[in-house]
């Protein structure tokens, strides 16, 4: 018996995000061929589906009734699993390329190829507001919330955080760790710091408080391989954090999954190889499931690729940090 399954009638293109919902099995899954769908990952079968009129560049989750998804035309919609009715929260200029939800403040994130960063109270899903906007004058790639911070990374590899019982203004604005372009940031499940992944095949490990991100900020290499005697680095797409472990998943353009011990700086152990680029990660809130999308990402340019395919992981006990 296999501890993994793939997935029954994927997206039929680029598989741009996934998110459990929280105390579920359901997969909410973003795509380029502009669907936003939710599979019954447990009986493997799709739940429901609602569309953009263009590409489908991230969702996020609030609860069981209602998520959100953001396009490549700028716009965020909101839809209610209950009615099956999507409708739309506001737009950006250019295409948004992060969302994110923060419980705490019932506010929802959007960041957009416009470099701006937008605040909204989703609190009265007739009448969504924008509370807040900043210009952070770079492209917006990836963002990442938990308890009352966000983290924004953008194309210039700035880090933004911000307090978000005070969006007001920034609380602090530092120069990535890694010299190459951000591409996704991922914020640890105890709230001390992030993870960001950068297309140079680099893991950073960052402290939101600056004495210890001096103390204990370090990176390191993965997502490389010797190919003929050629070292070939490959960009790390996605992170995902264990729920209860703290442990995380990253996964590259190589087609390889890896697991990490952060905090005992270690290398836990890899996944099968899959077809093509990993392009999202996504563990379920018991953090017995792991979804690997195995979606190619064009970075090599247009050429032909296996279709675009889901996974389903069982997490077994080599998940845990070391000495556990």
């Amino acid at each position: 018996m296999t501890d993994y399954f793939e997935l029954r009638l994927p997206p039929q293109d680029g598989i741009s995000s996934l998110n459990f919902i929280p105390q579920t099995n359901l997969l909410l899954v973003t795509s380029w061929d502009t669907s936003v769908r939710c599979y019954d990952t447990t009986g493997n079968v799709q739940r429901w589906q609602y569309n953009h009129d263009v590409a489908v560049l991230d969702g996020c989750v609030q609860d069981k009734s209602r998520v959100f998804s953001s396009d490549i035309s700028g716009r965020i919609k909101s839809y209610d699993v209950a009615s099956g009715v999507a409708s739309d929260i506001g737009s950006h200029e250019k295409g948004v390329r992060a969302l994110a939800y923060n419980h705490e403040s019932q506010l929802l994130f959007s960041g957009g190829w416009d470099g701006i960063l937008k605040a909204w109270d989703v609190r009265d899903p007739h009448q969504p507001k924008e509370m807040h906007q900043h210009n952070l004058e770079a492209q917006i790639f990836t963002m990442s919330t938990t308890a009352n911070w966000l983290v924004v990374g953008t194309a210039d590899k700035m880090i933004t955080i911000f307090d978000t019982r005070q969006m007001q203004q920034p609380v602090q604005k530092r120069e990535s760790s890694i010299k190459f372009q951000t591409r996704c940031i991922r914020t640890f499940i105890d709230g001390s710091g992030y993870a960001l992944a950068s297309v140079e095949g680099r893991i950073g490990m960052e402290y939101f408080d600056p004495k210890e991100q001096q103390a204990k900020k370090y990176a390191f290499k993965c997502h490389r391989a010797n190919e003929a005697g050629v070292d070939v680095v490959y960009p790390v797409n996605t992170i995902a954090f264990h729920p209860i472990y703290g442990t995380f998943a990253t996964g590259g353009c190589d087609g390889n999954v890896y697991y990490w011990d952060g905090q005992n700086r270690k290398r836990l152990f890899h996944l099968k190889h899959y077809p093509t680029s990993i392009s999202a990660l996504a563990f379920n809130s018991e953090g017995n499931l792991l979804a690997v999308a195995s979606s190619y990402t064009y970075e090599e340019g247009e050429k032909d690729h296996p279709n675009d395919q889901i996974f389903i992981h069982t997490v077994n006990e080599k998940i845990k940090p070391f000495g556990k």
